[in-house]
């Protein structure tokens, strides 16, 4: 194997003539010009240099390799360089999957402080819930997934990924402002139970249901939309009652509609999830040291 140490000391043996001014030129002893030199014609498997006296002449091998050369020394320290730039911070790139609502509230204000501590760091955002944006990190398809899970879910589900937690999202009921229990501090689940319900996500559509069902009750779900905002209109419209995320009414104006607090409090966990590998990256450890800045906030 031709190793990059060898072709330089080529190189200078080429441009100066003499393994001596080469050592000079290097910095090092003309011994270690030739035992170097020895090295890489035994790789190469051919003479590269003509010895006559005290003149170096190079061998069609050695002249072919010292055209090569230039080439691959510079395209090394091209690799060398940008490496650099990415272990510093200087460049790099993060591909970041999230929720919508996460999408709106927590990204912004991270990738903002991101961009402003690191201008050479790109990151690019793509939007799915879990468990696709889970999959897609376990795919190769982004290096951090922003998710979310609820209490109960498998202990196991990610315990191949680095799980960095951000914050507990309560979930929040919201009923119309002209709604009998608008101006209530508080409701029970129970209190609803026979109400007209507008689902959410699927995983969110799931956990209430869960919730209903622990409360005694099957919800009747008449709307069901991925949509926050449609959620937040459709109840706005008098058309239901909902419980979604406080991430997820932060991130509408929630007109026509009041919040309210419900008790028992129900909680989904929030996570920016990445590959134990990609943690080591500098630019994905900024990127999940600012989810959690912001989250905190």
């Amino acid at each position: 194997m031709i190793e990059a140490r060898h072709l330089r000391v080529l190189r200078a043996v080429a441009a100066t003539g003499s393994f001596s001014a080469a050592a000079r030129e290097l910095g090092c002893t003309q011994p270690a010009v030739s035992q170097q030199m020895k090295a890489l014609e035994a790789s190469a498997g051919t003479p590269l240099l003509i010895r006559t006296g005290r003149e170096m002449r190079l061998t069609q091998a050695g002249e072919a390799l010292v055209r090569h050369a230039a080439g691959i020394l510079a395209g090394l320290t091209a690799a060398e360089e940008e490496v650099a730039a990415i272990a510093g911070l200087r460049a790099g790139r993060v591909r970041l999957v999230s929720f919508p609502s996460g999408s709106s509230t927590l990204v912004p204000g991270a990738l903002a402080a991101l961009r402003a501590a690191h201008p050479g760091t790109r990151v690019s955002l793509e939007e799915a819930e879990p468990p696709r944006s889970v999959e897609m990190l376990r795919e190769g398809d982004c290096d951090v997934a922003l998710a979310f899970r609820y209490a109960g879910a498998a202990a196991e589900e990610w315990a191949d990924l680095v799980v960095r937690p951000l914050l507990a999202d309560r979930l929040v009921g919201l009923v119309p402002e002209d709604h009998r229990l608008a101006k209530a501090s508080s409701v029970t689940i129970g209190e609803l139970a026979d109400e007209s319900w507008i689902a959410g996500c699927p995983r969110c559509r799931r956990q209430l249901v869960e919730v209903c069902e622990s409360a005694g009750f099957v919800p009747r779900i008449d709307f069901a939309t991925d949509d926050y905002p449609a959620v937040v209109g459709l109840v706005g419209a008098g058309l239901g009652v909902a419980v979604l995320p406080e991430l997820a009414i932060e991130s509408v104006r929630p007109k026509g509609a009041r919040a309210v607090t419900v008790e028992p409090a129900v909680s989904r966990e929030i996570v920016a999830l990445t590959l134990p590998d990609l943690a080591q990256v500098p630019a994905v450890a900024a990127t999940l040291d600012h989810l959690a800045r912001a989250a905190a906030r």
